[in-house]
């Protein structure tokens, strides 16, 4: 009999909701990740950035957004597994068996990668290399915390504009230091940072950073020396989905190929969330919560073939399911 009915692999907000769905379900859930905390990418890299396109919220923190999702998740009592990576993928006739990067065996009678863009480390900021000083802030804090500070952000996306734009509100001032001539983020973050305080410096690069224990300055272009309390390299991380390439799942450009049940091309092995392609895929949280949804009524039917597809409202379950 396996460990588990559903071992979710990445505990983003697709893993989280999906895994709150399986308990509504009434299947056995196990999550696992390779970070030691749930939520994934938007815990560990934006928890205190506002999210505009989540239904319901005009603006929600990566932070409460998690939060709120990790108290649902929890309804569904799951088993959970932290800071181990999914290795390796054994199956049968009745179930899958996962190895873990530390050897730990699960054995579920399905397995729903919910792993977002994989692993992320971030890209280098060559002036960088060899420096230790405190003050390299590769996963910002929260925005009160640079009160008083000097911060330069390196970066010309949305993440390095979005976090200029927060923190502008609360450091004593903000650069945006960016190589090219033109930033990259959306049109309407860009007029919100160039009606602020904040300096937006383009063709321009940090080449090099002062400082031996704490961070004191950058200099800019190899000229201008620029006083700096913080450093902020939003340059963006380099993804890979590791160990899960080598199942057989269709994996192309790390993304793994699904139909419309969210099943992939090895039997009960589904995907669901940002890890996914397929034609007309949206990559927003919103589409992730969807096809968790579809994906764990699709298992459901595949582990228990007599019950429905659809389970019904969740209104309907008001006076069985936990509050």
């Amino acid at each position: 009999m396996p460990d588990t009915d559903l071992l979710i692999v990445g505990a983003g907000p697709a893993g989280l909701f999906a895994c709150f769905y399986a308990g509504l379900r009434g299947l056995r859930v196990t999550l696992l990740d390779s970070l030691s905390h749930l939520g994934g990418q938007v815990a560990a890299l934006y928890p205190d950035k506002n999210i505009f396109d989540i239904a319901g919220f005009p603006a929600v923190t990566g932070r409460e957004l998690v939060d709120g999702l990790t108290e649902q998740a929890r309804l569904a009592d799951p088993r959970i597994v932290l800071g181990e990576q999914a290795a390796e993928l054994e199956k049968d006739a009745d179930a899958v068996t996962v190895t873990t990067s530390s050897g730990r065996r699960i054995r579920a009678g399905a397995v729903l990668i919910t792993a977002g863009i994989g692993s992320f480390t971030p890209k280098p900021l060559p002036a960088l290399d060899g420096c230790h000083a405190r003050g390299v802030h590769y996963v910002v804090a929260a925005p009160p915390e640079y009160a008083g500070r000097h911060v330069v952000i390196v970066g010309g996306g949305d993440s390095a504009v979005d976090w200029a734009n927060t923190l502008v509100n609360h450091a004593r001032s903000v650069t945006l230091v960016h190589r090219g001539r033109r930033l990259r983020a959306h049109p309407r973050s860009q007029d919100a940072l160039r009606a602020s305080s904040a300096e937006v410096l383009v063709t321009c690069e940090v080449t090099a950073v002062h400082g031996a224990e704490d961070l004191e300055g950058v200099t800019l272009n190899s000229t201008t020396y620029r006083q700096a309390d913080v450093l902020i390299p939003a340059l963006g991380h380099t993804a890979s989905l590791g160990p899960l390439e080598s199942w057989g799942i269709g994996v192309h450009d790390r993304r793994i190929e699904v139909g419309t049940d969210m099943a992939t091309c090895v039997d009960r092995v589904y995907a669901a969330g940002d890890v996914t392609v397929y034609p007309g895929k949206v990559r927003l949280i919103a589409v992730g919560f969807g096809e968790a949804a579809t994906a764990v009524n699709n298992i459901a039917v595949r582990l228990r073939p007599d019950e429905e597809l659809f389970p019904g409202h969740s209104t309907e379950r008001e006076a069985s399911w936990p509050t």
